[in-house]
Order: C-alpha cells, then structure tokens, then sequence
C-alpha cells in the first residue's frame, strides 16, 4: 500500500511539472503558456533563477531622530481636588478639578481632561479645569498630559466623583392658573 502512495506520488510531481511556453505573434509581442501553441518553443529556466525581495529598514524622519535625541520629560500627575468618592452638590452642574504636576509642564506639552473615557473641553496648560452644566450622578476624572502630535506624556488615575443636583433646569416653570 505505501509503495502505491510513493509511486503515485512521484507520478503526479513528474505531470504536475509543467513547462512554459514562449511564442511571438504577428504583431511582434511576447506571450507565454503552459500549453504549446504553433511555433512555440520551451523556456528553460536556470537554476538560479529566484524571487528574491529584501526589505530595507524604514529611515527615520528628522522629528523621529529629534524626539529620540531629547529625552523625555517624566511627569508625576494626580488630581488634588474634589477628593475620591466626594460628592458635589451644585444645581448648575458646575466642577472645579484641580491637579497637581511635577515638574512644570513644557512649552509643546498640554492637558486634556477626560469624563467617562471622553474628552471634553480643549487642551490647556492649566491645571485647573473648571466644568459646566454636569450632568448629575457618577462620573469618572482622567488628567492625561499629552504633546501637540498627541503622544500620551503621563496620567493621573482616575477620580470617581458624585455631583448632586437638586434641580436640573433652574428657570422658573409657567404654570397654569386654574
């Protein structure tokens, strides 16, 4: 049984070798087949002959060779006020975060804040964020310090916080006179 399988193994790699054929038309052109045409004759490839690719490492960019060359700044970050778990009571919605930095934050370096994994407002120098019109309840705080292309530098962990709002829309309602 198993010299079955070899020889008809080797069978099928002798057919399976198929030669190319090269012919050229009226018009001049080259073609090439697996099947032979009339006047066509075999191409014999040399053992030698190979696909051979390399790839060249990419070149780094001026900006890339800048930014390795100066090192970067290590920021320690956390966020001072309101406290964890803290809750806000403000009808209008409104929250001051405070942060601390070390060291100062460098001239292309910003701050962004970030509410439940979103950001909202603009990037700033500041450390103090003050937020208005809040939606009451649970909120998670993020300080992230980010450069201007918007490489992430350094993060504070987060700050859950719990605003209270006794009345969402504080203008006075009409109300009918029976």
């Amino acid at each position: 049984m198993r010299l079955a399988l070899i020889f008809s193994l080797l069978l099928f790699t002798v057919i399976s070798h198929a030669a190319v054929y090269k012919w050229v038309d009226k018009d001049g052109k080259i073609h090439y087949s697996d099947k032979p045409i009339q006047n066509s004759e075999v191409v014999e490839f040399k053992s030698n002959t190979q696909n051979q690719i390399t790839i060249q490492a990419p070149k780094n960019s001026a900006s890339d060779t800048e930014e390795q060359t100066v090192p970067s700044t290590q920021y320690k970050m956390s966020i001072l006020t309101p406290k964890e778990d803290e809750t806000i009571r403000d009808n209008n919605g409104d929250i001051t975060i405070m942060a601390t930095i070390t060291p100062d934050l460098k001239p292309k370096h910003l701050l962004v804040i970030l509410m439940d994994d979103k950001v909202i407002g603009p990037a700033q120098e500041n450390p103090i964020f003050s937020l208005k019109n809040i939606d009451r309840g649970e909120h998670s705080f993020v300080i992230k310090a980010v450069a201007q292309n918007g490489k992430q530098l350094a993060t504070t962990s987060p700050r859950k916080i719990f605003l209270h709002r006794a009345i969402i829309n504080s203008k006075a309602k009409v109300t009918p006179f029976n």
